[in-house]
């Protein structure tokens, strides 16, 4: 389907879990053909906190009520956001097993961004030269670097 923006996402973790982290995003505005580059880091964090955080940081650069095709090396977040977030709602955010939910701050938030835009998630193998997802990999570890 056709879509407003492409947006490849990627987090990283140097030392997992519990060091320092980043997460990028590579966005292409495809009725301008404008291309942003975002990334950011945190000092104490892990791998799946900054996969979250490049989601969301995605759909919050993508005006409300756009269509978004997300491309993610992460099935954690593309399976959360896509197959588990729905059940653990309904459980009051508990996994099946009736442990809490794991990073449930960004979950909410990202399920509401994904509520606001019209998302096509897609995954990507990581590290197997595509690209955006290396240039994203590569904006992530370096701001992980400076996180540290």
């Amino acid at each position: 389907p056709p879509v407003d923006y492409t947006i490849y996402t990627d987090g990283s973790c140097l030392k997992n879990p519990g060091g320092p982290g980043g997460w990028a995003i590579v966005a292409k505005d495809e009725a301008t053909g404008a291309v942003t580059e975002q990334n950011g880091g945190d000092p104490m964090t892990t791998n799946n906190r900054m996969e979250l955080t490049a989601a969301i940081m995605a759909l919050r650069l993508a005006p409300t009520g756009t269509r978004v095709a997300l491309y993610t090396d992460s099935q954690y977040l593309k399976n959360g956001i896509t197959k588990w977030v729905s059940g653990w709602k309904r459980r009051g955010w508990r996994k099946a097993d009736g442990q809490p939910v794991l990073n449930q701050p960004l979950w909410m938030e990202l399920d509401e961004l994904y509520t606001a835009h019209t998302v096509y998630f897609h995954w990507v193998k990581g590290h197997a030269g595509h690209p955006l997802n290396e240039r994203c990999d590569q904006l992530a570890k370096r701001a992980a670097m400076q996180a540290r």
